[in-house]
């Protein structure tokens, strides 16, 4: 936890932008002024924006690979080694490592500078914000890391070494920490609301509440398979009391801050993986969809694979994950690589629309799959059907699919949910909900495979063992070194061995 405090500094310069023209200018002076002369409408967005970005490119990297869409072609079989091999000790590093943990507590430092000042300056729809943003982060560093600490983590001067606390325990606090900043939205009068600064929903109250609502059912799918009944009933009860429902056609939670054609200033998902300024990314180069997802498409006619991936000779052709030969079927020129507006006649594409897209943090079909299994699973009312196909309509409407392809992809056998026994039902809707979060939030997608153990994803070729599957992250070197006597309780924490609370 030292690391993140050391850093926070210099985050809090990174986020003192006074206009979305700025959001992007990370050439702030780190020794520059930070807390004391930063309003609430000026931090608000440098936090969101921190979150997404990290949501968007280093955590939906992760576990792009990890939830069987993304391998290397013959030429980088020694790139993103450390993730093809789970080797915990490399992500973990200091140096070279994925600092999904450094990053995460630095953002959620930030909320808490925002949430403090909220509340002094009587500013609750800010404060409510910083909550929901703190139960979100929180949640996914349980998804990650499992046990991590919570009540102490963000009191930046009495607890330099902070206690942890099981995950099951820290979800449930971040459910009510979302619960309790749901509850300050709503309450916040209009002239409180605060308006532009609020780069998702601009300051609209049904939207944060519904928002609000779908990351906890969310959380309480992910436990599922957890034997915790009793405590998911009670919740699900309260989100149907407050009336507000889940995120639905069209509501995307998402941003669009004024990205403009410029190295470091582009859609970072953008600039990451398809193209710069004048070049082709480096992760366009050398990455590729794996022959699983392609087959999968290809199995169920999906228009979806044309305007995701570019194909060759007439076909499509992915990769092997972790494949250790080079081979040349699976080079750069003999493979599908991702798909953009260069490759369409300068019209978007599944993926890459363009340099400003807006960049996604929840889609609205992860909330119609979401709403369709609780619907399976008899938690709230409506048909699972209903909600799985609008999903997948969804899905195809920002995928760039001609909405009139839909009809006739779901009269097919082998997408018809109504076509499935009973007990296929929820794989068929995570089937969809995986095919419809490829490459967008991969860290559902992984996490539904650890939770229910399908779609049958390949492992990698160079996983330690045949068996061996990435369950969850290492705590990272920089924790180990500050805070050893409480991350060494916590248990085996191997990124094939150590589980999350919820994974049964």
């Amino acid at each position: 936890m030292k690391k993140s405090i050391k850093i926070f500094v210099f985050a809090a310069s990174l986020f003192s932008l006074t206009s979305c023209d700025k959001f992007l200018d990370v050439n702030d002076n780190p020794n520059g002024p930070t807390e004391q002369y930063l309003i609430l409408s000026a931090r608000l967005p440098g936090a969101l924006i921190s979150t997404i970005n990290q949501e968007t490119v280093q955590i939906n990297q992760l576990a792009a690979f990890w939830a069987g869409y993304w391998g290397t072609t013959s030429e980088a079989t020694n790139k993103f080694y450390k993730e093809k091999t789970y080797n915990g000790v490399a992500i973990r590093g200091t140096r070279d490592g994925i600092q999904i943990w450094e990053g995460t507590f630095n953002t959620l430092l930030y909320y808490q500078l925002i949430k403090e000042q909220a509340q002094k300056e009587n500013a609750p729809f800010y404060s409510g914000i910083a909550k929901i943003m703190q139960g979100w982060h929180f949640l996914h560093l349980v998804d990650i890391y499992n046990n991590v600490p919570f009540e102490e983590a963000l009191n930046r001067t009495q607890y330099l070494k902070p206690k942890y606390e099981d995950g099951k325990t820290v979800y449930e606090k971040s459910i009510a920490l979302i619960t309790e900043g749901m509850s300050e939205i709503k309450a916040a009068t209009a002239d409180q609301s605060p308006g532009k600064a609020d780069i998702i929903f601009s300051g609209d109250k049904q939207l944060w509440a519904k928002f609000g609502n779908t990351i906890k059912l969310r959380a309480l799918i992910r436990q599922s398979q957890a034997n915790n009944d009793a405590y998911i009933t009670a919740e699900i009860d309260k989100i149907k009391l407050e009336g507000t429902g889940f995120l639905g056609l069209g509501q995307h939670v998402a941003t669009k801050p004024g990205y403009i054609n410029s190295k470091g200033k582009m859609n970072p998902f953008w600039e990451t993986n398809y193209r710069g300024v004048n070049a082709s990314a480096t992760n366009h180069v050398e990455l590729r969809p794996t022959q699983y997802i392609i087959d999968k498409y290809k199995g169920l006619n999906d228009p979806r694979l044309a305007s995701l991936y570019t194909s060759i000779n007439g076909t499509f052709k992915g990769v092997l994950f972790g494949n250790p030969n080079v081979d040349a079927q699976y080079a750069a020129k003999s493979t599908s690589a991702f798909k953009g507006p260069i490759e369409n006649d300068s019209k978007p594409t599944g993926l890459f629309k363009s340099f400003d897209q807006a960049l996604i943090l929840m889609g609205s079909f992860e909330s119609l799959f979401l709403q369709a299994e609780a619907a399976n699973r008899g938690w709230i009312a409506g048909s699972d059907q209903t909600f799985y196909e609008q999903g997948i309509a969804e899905s195809f409407k920002y995928m760039e699919v001609n909405a009139g392809a839909f009809a006739d992809y779901n009269k097919q056998g082998s997408v018809k949910l109504s076509d499935a026994a009973p007990a296929e039902r929820l794989k068929r809707i995570i089937e969809q909900k995986w095919l419809a979060l490829n490459s967008i939030s991969s860290l559902e997608a992984w996490s539904d495979y650890r939770r229910l153990g399908f779609p049958d994803i390949p492992n990698s070729l160079l996983a330690p063992a045949p068996t061996d599957r990435p369950l969850r992250l290492m705590y990272p070197e920089s924790e180990r070194q500050t805070n050893a006597a409480e991350s060494g309780k916590q248990g085996n924490d191997e990124v094939t061995v150590g589980k999350i609370w919820w994974n049964k």
